[in-house]
């Protein structure tokens, strides 16, 4: 809920973006609050990046209206450039220079002193992890090395606001944490993060509201956790250790929570929790029937399973 006096860091009415017949962007609405991460998901030309580039003042709107902080993307452009940051799918660094040298250029574009792009090039190659790969090739780099590179240089002026368009995508498992890491940090330090991904387990993460946008429309905005409840509750998972004990367990896990049970293989068994403090009637029960369990758990949904619902599009696709 956003108090009257709150100015929120995006705030965006009905955007549209139509290239030739196709609108790519079609009605959006936004509402961001400071300090905190936005994730955007969404299919293979949903939408999400021409979104960001509009936001961004690198694409105009053929409709709608958004602010950054209060000032208009159009009417104020040059003050919203000033106050954000992106980094893009594709790098933006040039591969003929060495991370130090890329850094130093752009700080100078931003304005620094020598002297101060200096030191704020030492800072953000530490901050990164780089320092030890400082004036080497780019040709030397990893995917990952590149990746905070480019995040980096996107860092130069300490925008508030950073727009981050698939910043892990192609980086082993390793990277992508210590890029989670650094996103976190800026957040604690009171940035505001908008963030496109592939990875569900990503926005899942990271995420304090999740927009899911589908066919340049937004299809769904909540919490993480209010999506997942918007696609059903908790299921209990049991696995007995007897196949002839299926039965018997089977209408006493129906009694306890008034649900149906679905035999999955001979002695695993699923049933929905809309109610998780039941388990412990449930297992009371299944204990004083003398039916052994071998494994017991509480699954809930997952983002997966709400953008499924959601987009109704396989994962591969995303």
């Amino acid at each position: 809920m956003t108090t009257k006096n709150e100015v929120l860091a995006v705030e965006a009415q009905g955007l549209v973006k139509i290239f030739g017949n196709h609108h790519a962007v079609d009605g959006v609405d936004l509402k961001i609050k400071t300090g905190t991460i936005c994730g955007v998901l969404g299919p293979n030309g949903a939408g999400k990046t021409t979104t960001i580039n509009m936001l961004a003042t690198l694409s105009k709107p053929n409709g709608g209206t958004a602010k950054i902080f209060g000032y208009d993307i159009q009417k104020e452009a040059q003050k919203v450039r000033q106050l954000i940051g992106l980094t893009g799918q594709f790098a933006s660094i040039d591969e003929s220079l060495s991370a130090q040298e890329n850094l130093r250029i752009f700080a100078r574009l931003h304005g620094l002193s020598h002297a101060a792009a200096k030191q704020k090039t030492a800072d953000l190659l530490e901050e990164f992890g780089l320092t030890d790969a400082a004036k080497k090739s780019l040709a030397n780099f990893s995917g990952g090395m590149r990746r905070r590179l480019d995040l980096a240089a996107s860092l130069i002026s300490n925008p508030p606001l950073i727009f981050l368009d698939e910043p892990t995508t192609g980086l082993d498992p390793r990277t992508r944490t210590q890029m989670w890491d650094t996103i976190r940090r800026l957040v604690a330090n009171g940035s505001t993060v908008l963030l496109t991904t592939q990875y569900l387990d990503e926005a899942d993460q990271l995420a304090d509201q999740i927009v899911v946008i589908d066919n340049g429309k937004v299809v769904a905005n909540d919490t993480p956790e209010g999506l997942k409840k918007s696609v059903g509750s908790a299921s209990l998972q049991l696995t007995l250790k007897k196949s002839d004990q299926v039965e018997q367990a089977t209408k006493i896990i129906e009694n306890e929570l008034q649900a149906t049970v679905q035999i999955q293989d001979n002695t695993r068994l699923s049933a929905p929790m809309h109610n998780t403090d039941k388990l412990t009637d449930v297992l009371i029960a299944l204990k004083d029937a003398a039916i052994e369990l071998t494994e017991t758990s509480v699954k809930q949904p997952s983002l997966d399973e709400v953008f499924f619902a959601l987009t109704g599009n396989n994962k591969e696709e995303n």
